[in-house]
């Protein structure tokens, strides 16, 4: 007997889309807060500017992924969402206007909340649930090493012609539309290759369960008329929650839990300059953080399918815990590569395994909308661990900041801990 692939066509031509797809982002990404403000934007409008993205990019995935189960498609969500974030980044440096920028900041996180729950999917319909972790460990190990050779790219480029972010926001049009060209090659599975498994029967009960009709069946059509007599609405993707397995009841509160103390990483750059390490010094070790990440994704997507979801979550709640605690106490530059290197190996655990974790308990017809809520739910969390950590930096101080992002992190680690005999997490 064959044994079956793990990581097929499919798998490999969306981790080449997310590669270059972030080779376009993180290019623009350690200059963009600088080319805002050599346009006349305050500490103020960049805040108030990444705040209302992230809300945006929170919403729409939601709404988007649940769209994509109910017209039961993927791939056009998936290209649509990556060619208008591939547009929107390289038209930011036409007009200096802030009501443009905003607006094409905005259509860049659109794309992403467009496309994030729809190739998700895809990626879960590729693999087996004993594959999850290794499939998605594999995904943000490609998408993580495009965002260490963007800055390397912008490095280079700023090096020749120092200052020139307007070329740059060009130059990473190209990249961006790469990615677009690979999703053509993606051939999307027709609804009757998606076959359910069985639902999971407790142990120790012998029941007879139906097996659930495939992706897209007359299930999916019945379901799609009656949400039709609703009234399909941005919202209505929220209503999954009351319709979630008590499993997705469960795991889901701890993860949004942990992204609610989970700030943007502009933090811990901002606390390394705040601490007098050199520009280079912190764009290097940028690229450092990413190359770690990149690394460990795969391993640690291996161990998750091994070890379980939940206990590969808790050791990068340790990890991120690490991290905030030095990070309050950093003083110099083999300090920060230290800490930095404990944090890429944190983001290698958190992302890829959460969102393993959410695919593997969702019921497949319903991937994308499990992805698209958790994802909306994370994004919304983030923007008010954003604005709650540089309230608290203005009130209190870098240091509190960080202490009480650990100590918050710590908190979900105990919650999970407490539920560790629960067979449903």
């Amino acid at each position: 007997m064959t044994k079956q692939k793990i990581f097929t066509r499919t798998i490999w031509t969306l981790g080449f889309v997310s590669l270059f797809a972030d080779i376009a982002s993180d290019m623009l990404y350690p200059v963009m807060p600088i080319y805002l403000k050599s346009i006349g934007f305050t500490a103020l409008w960049i805040g108030v500017l990444e705040g209302f993205a992230e809300a945006v990019v929170g919403l729409s995935k939601g709404y988007f992924g649940k769209l994509s189960d109910e017209k039961g498609v993927r791939m056009p969500f998936v290209r649509l969402g990556y060619f208008a974030s591939g547009i929107a980044k390289s038209i930011i440096p036409f007009f200096a206007s802030p009501v443009w920028v905003l607006f094409a900041r905005s259509a860049d996180r659109l794309g992403k909340g467009i496309r994030t729950g729809a190739r998700d999917a895809v990626l879960s319909d590729e693999c087996s649930k004993e594959n999850k972790g290794k499939v998605f460990g594999l995904h943000r190990a490609m998408d993580t090493i495009g965002a260490a050779l963007g800055p390397l790219v912008a490095l280079a480029y700023l090096y020749y012609f120092p200052e020139d972010y307007k070329t740059l926001f060009f130059i990473a049009f190209a990249p961006g539309m790469i990615s677009v060209g690979l999703t053509f090659l993606v051939k999307e599975r027709s609804p009757l290759e998606l076959r359910h498994l069985p639902p999971v029967v407790p142990k120790g009960e012998n029941l007879k369960l139906p097996v659930p009709p495939p992706f897209g069946s007359d299930r999916s059509a019945d379901s799609r008329k009656a949400e039709g007599r609703r009234g399909f609405s941005f919202f209505s993707y929220l209503s999954y929650w009351k319709m979630s397995s008590p499993e997705y009841r469960k795991v889901v509160p701890g993860l949004l839990l942990f992204a609610a103390f989970n700030s943007s990483d502009v933090f811990l750059l901002l606390m390394a300059k705040h601490m007098g390490i050199a520009d280079l010094d912190i764009i290097m070790v940028y690229i450092f953080y990413n190359l770690v990440y990149a690394l460990f994704a795969l391993p640690f997507g291996h161990l998750a399918d091994k070890m379980g979801m939940k206990k590969t979550f808790m050791l990068g709640l340790m990890l991120f815990c690490i991290t905030y605690v030095g990070m309050a106490f950093v003083r110099d530059t083999p300090m920060l590569f230290g800490l930095f290197f404990i944090y890429g190996l944190f983001s290698a655990v958190n992302e890829g395994v959460s969102k393993a974790w959410i695919a593997k308990i969702a019921d497949p017809q319903e991937t994308a909308t499990a992805i698209g809520f958790f994802s909306s739910g994370t994004s919304i969390a983030a923007m008010i661990a954003s604005t709650g950590a540089g309230l608290i930096w203005v009130t209190a101080g870098a240091q509190i900041t960080f202490l009480i992002s650990a100590a918050g992190a710590f908190l979900v680690f105990i919650y999970h801990l407490l539920n560790m005999r629960d067979r449903l997490i």
